[in-house]
Formats: structure tokens, C-alpha cells, sequence
């Protein structure tokens, strides 16, 4: 059986997508490929291969034997940093991001472009990360070279750019030696059970569950989940563990009818969610609370919503790798008999849009206005960065900051809720929920951007494209934020509703 690294790490998080690639590889859907995220992390990649100096690489061929041969020739020459090293033992493959060679033994160095999906980047590193570079070990271990230490290479959130890049000081390198070891002793079982699956004749019988989507989304989920009720267990929302609903699942406790019938432990919000839809109840609304909320609201209202991307590589001073960079924001101007104003920012292609963004927000919301936003946490950040970044319009962007308030709140906790909603409180849950029949509030009606993702993608490769796609992309892109603060106006709108009706 042939096992590269990355089809091991596939197997780790569930064995049968090698069984799907082998047999049923139409089933796969190519929609969970985030492309441009792979891109800038192969980007990251080829910086990462300077972090120790000079070093020879070498390149992919079809032919792995000459990878291999040339892989032999510069360990025997005791090349000091060899990017790409290629190694084969029993059927498993693997190229090793960076080798370190000395006199007698040699050091993997596996670079990633994080060490976890947290975005101020905890110290924890991913799981998979590590299964990764214990593969590596095992291999190079198996082919009789002496590994002294196992380390990962990862972007430095903390890192931020001022003048020319700072290769030292982009990347941090942490010794993952001890987690590898402790890892050795389960790898052949586990590659045991990897070859079973994979020769299989039949489909293996393997529950779904969690691991469908981590540490990533699988493409073969539509099919393996084909057979999974709507409103299953995995379905209930307010932050239920997947393990929890993993261990549901295989006792099969399926529909939200059986986790009634069972001993499941449920928050208040989550047994409302369930019972909602079992018993068809009509939508839940706590009318102090909402009323509570709607009594804070000053007009005119400015509704509020930024989108962001991220560059890994900083292009630009004060940017930090992964640091939310606003590039457009949309805001509906709400005043008390109902009148609307609109107003907008969208950046240039390829420039920082950060300055003129800022200065442009300052003309638009004045000092003192009273703001809303959805899920308020997201704006009032990108707000404070601002600030630090421009001193001279802090005072300005902290004001906004302070006099804002999060029209996600009647929903998060709960004051109003309604079966359509289903697990979430996003605007995305949320929208469809209150306007079901609206065409005016469907984001699919939307052309190329009608998700967060797509905008954040679309803005990243704008400078890539030619003129007149660029034009078609701005408009998509000014249409689908557009939409996000129109849906604001329309579910404030409904909240006051209910008042209005009493």
C-alpha cells in the first residue's frame, strides 16, 4: 500500500476517505478546498525554506525514484539544509518540509502556516500536526537515519511589520520531539487498521460523527451523511460538545425525538431548540428582554458591518499574520420615521486599504452616533486595531466603539427564538428565519460573493484579475455587504414589530 504523509494524515482523521478516493472518488466535493488559503500557505512554505539560511531544494518530479536518488546524493554530501528530502520505507512516502543534516544525525522541521485556528494563535498546536510530523519520523527512522529532534516552523501571530520583512522574526519554531516519540508506539497499529480499510471490498462501516469535519472538512460528507435525519443530533446548536453527540449517535439516540426519550443532559436553550421543532411550538419571545433592548436604541441608528481579510505573509506595516485587515465596510443610515441612507467603502485592488477606510468611516459616523452591529465583537476589534494603528483618528474610532450595541444579543440569549433558526443565532440563521419569503433577503440570489468566505477570497485575488472581471467582482462585492446591513435594518424591524402588534 502506498502512504504518503498527507494521505496518512487523511486516515488519522477517518480511514475511509482513502476507501472513498480509491473507489467512489465522483463523490467527491471540491467545494471544501479553500484555494486561495492553500495557495498563501504553500507561499508560506517557500519563505519558510530561508528560516536556516542557504539550502538546496528539491523539486517535485513524477518520477519519485530520482526524488529519492538526489535525496541520497545531498545526505551523502551532508548538505546542511535540504528542503523537500524524500524519503520511502515499507509504502510510506514522505518529503520533509526542511532536513537539517550534521555529521551524524539530522532534525525534521515541518512548516506550517499556524500552529492552531485561534486567532491570536494559542501555544497549543493541532493534533494533526503532529501525527504529521510523526509519520515523518517513523519514516525517516525506518530508513535508518538517526532523528535528534522533530520541530515545527509556524507563522508568528505576534509578529507585526514594520520596514522589510523579518524572516526571524515572522516564523517561531517550537520542538514537538517529546509528542512525536510518544506517538511511535501506535503508528503500526494504526497503519494495520489503515490497510484494512483501504483494501476493503466492500464500504466501510464507519459511524459519522465529529471527525467529518476535523481537524477538516471532508468532501465525502454528502455521501456518508446521506442517510442522516434532518434535524438529527447532530443539529442541536448552543455549543453541545461533538463528542457528546458522537457518543448520541452510536447509542442511537438519531432525531431530536430520541434525545427527548433519552437521559441526554440539555441546556435550557438547547432543550428549547429540540422542543421546538418536536412539538411544532410557535417562536419563543421574552418581551421584557427584547423590549429591555429596543428601549437603548437612539436615532439616527447606524447599522454597521465590516469585511476583512487576512494576508499570512505581512505586506504592509502594522499588519500582523492573520490579523482581520478591513477592506470594505457597508452602513445604513436608520432614522426614526424610517428613512434610509446608505453609504459604503470598498478598497482599491492591491492597495492598503486601512487609511483611507478609517478616515472615510470617521466622515460617515459621527462622534456620539448611536451603532449597531451583529455579533458587535468582530466590529469593535477591527475598530480597535484602527486605533492603534492611527492615533490621530483614535479618539474618533473608540467613540464608534463604545456606542455601539450587538443587535446579535436578543437572539444569543435567547429572547427570541424560532423553530426556522434551528442550531445558531448567526445573521445567516437568522435572516432566512424572520424573512423565509423575502427574495429581496436571500443571499443565493447573489452573484460570485454570497458568503463571508467568498468576499474574503474575491478581495485577496482582486489584483489578479483582469479589468473588467474586476469590475463584475466590486459590484458583487458591494451588493453582498450591502445585504448584510439591509438584513440588519430588517430584523430590528421585525423585533419592533412585536410591539407594534400588541
Amino acid at each position: 500500500m502506498y502512504l504518503s504523509k498527507s494521505r496518512y494524515c487523511s486516515a488519522v482523521q477517518c480511514p475511509k476517505i482513502l476507501w472513498m478516493h480509491k473507489n467512489m472518488p465522483d463523490q467527491y466535493d471540491d467545494s471544501v478546498m479553500d484555494m486561495v488559503r492553500l495557495t498563501a500557505g504553500n507561499q508560506v512554505g517557500d519563505l519558510a525554506m530561508g528560516y536556516f539560511g542557504d539550502f538546496i531544494e528539491i523539486p517535485y518530479l513524477d518520477n519519485k525514484a530520482e526524488m529519492l536518488r538526489e535525496t541520497k546524493r545531498l545526505l551523502d554530501k551532508k548538505t546542511p539544509v535540504i528542503c523537500e528530502a524524500t524519503f520511502s520505507y515499507n509504502g510510506l512516502f514522505c518529503m520533509v518540509d526542511i532536513l537539517r543534516v550534521y555529521e551524524d544525525y539530522v532534525e525534521i522541521v515541518e512548516a506550517k502556516s499556524s500552529t492552531s485556528d485561534d486567532e491570536e494563535d494559542s501555544d497549543d498546536i493541532k493534533e494533526i500536526f503532529l501525527h504529521d510530523m510523526a509519520f515523518q519520523y517513523y519514516v525517516l527512522t525506518g530508513c535508518g537515519l538517526n532523528v535528534r529532534s522533530v520541530s515545527l516552523l509556524s507563522l508568528n501571530r505576534k509578529y507585526e511589520r514594520f520596514g522589510e520583512l523579518d524572516i526571524q522574526q515572522l516564523f517561531k519554531l517550537t520542538d514537538c520531539t517529546e509528542a512525536v516519540l510518544n506517538m511511535q508506539d501506535a503508528i503500526p497499529e494504526r497503519l494495520d487498521n489503515i490497510e484494512n480499510v483501504v483494501m476493503a471490498e466492500t464500504e466501510p462501516d464507519i459511524l459519522v460523527g465529529s471527525h467529518c469535519d476535523s481537524p477538516y472538512e471532508c468532501g465525502y460528507k454528502g455521501w456518508c451523511w446521506r442517510d442522516v435525519p434532518e434535524n438529527s443530533v447532530f443539529d442541536i446548536g448552543w455549543h453541545m460538545w461533538g463528542s457528546k453527540k458522537d457518543a448520541a449517535y452510536k447509542a442511537g439516540i438519531i432525531t431530536f425525538a430520541d434525545v427527548l426519550n433519552s437521559d441526554i443532559g440539555l441546556s435550557d436553550k438547547q432543550r428549547r431548540q429540540v422542543e421546538t421543532v418536536v412539538y411544532n411550538q410557535p417562536p419563543s419571545i421574552d418581551r421584557p428582554a427584547i423590549e429591555a433592548f429596543l428601549s437603548k436604541l437612539r436615532y439616527p441608528i447606524y447599522h454597521l458591518d465590516f469585511e476583512t481579510y487576512q494576508q499570512l505573509i505581512p505586506l504592509w506595516d502594522g499588519v500582523r499574520p492573520y490579523r482581520q485587515i478591513p477592506f470594505q465596510y457597508s452602513l445604513h443610515i436608520e432614522h426614526e420615521d424610517g428613512t434610509l441612507e446608505h453609504k459604503e467603502f470598498l478598497g482599491k485592488a492591491g492597495e492598503d486599504p486601512r487609511r483611507l477606510i478609517t478616515e472615510r468611516l470617521c466622515e460617515d459616523i459621527p462622534i456620539g452616533a448611536f451603532s449597531l452591529a451583529y455579533n458587535m465583537t468582530f466590529e469593535k476589534k477591527r475598530l480597535e486595531h484602527l486605533a492603534e494603528l492611527y492615533p490621530d483618528l483614535a479618539e474618533h474610532l473608540l467613540d464608534i466603539a463604545e456606542n455601539m450595541y450587538d443587535l446579535c444579543g436578543p437572539f444569543k440569549n435567547g429572547d427570541y427564538y424560532c423553530k426556522a433558526m434551528g442550531r445558531g443565532y448567526s445573521i445567516k440563521y437568522v435572516l432566512p428565519a424572520l424573512f423565509p419569503n423575502d427574495p429581496d433577503m436571500d443571499y443565493n440570489k447573489l452573484e460570485i460573493v454570497k458568503h463571508g468566505r467568498d468576499a474574503m477570497n474575491a478581495f485577496a485575488t482582486l489584483h489578479e484579475k483582469p479589468p473588467e472581471e474586476v469590475e463584475q467582482i466590486r459590484k458583487a462585492l458591494l451588493a453582498y455587504c450591502k445585504l448584510d446591513t439591509l438584513a440588519m435594518v430588517k430584523i430590528l424591524g421585525k423585533l419592533q414589530e412585536q410591539f407594534r402588534n400588541e
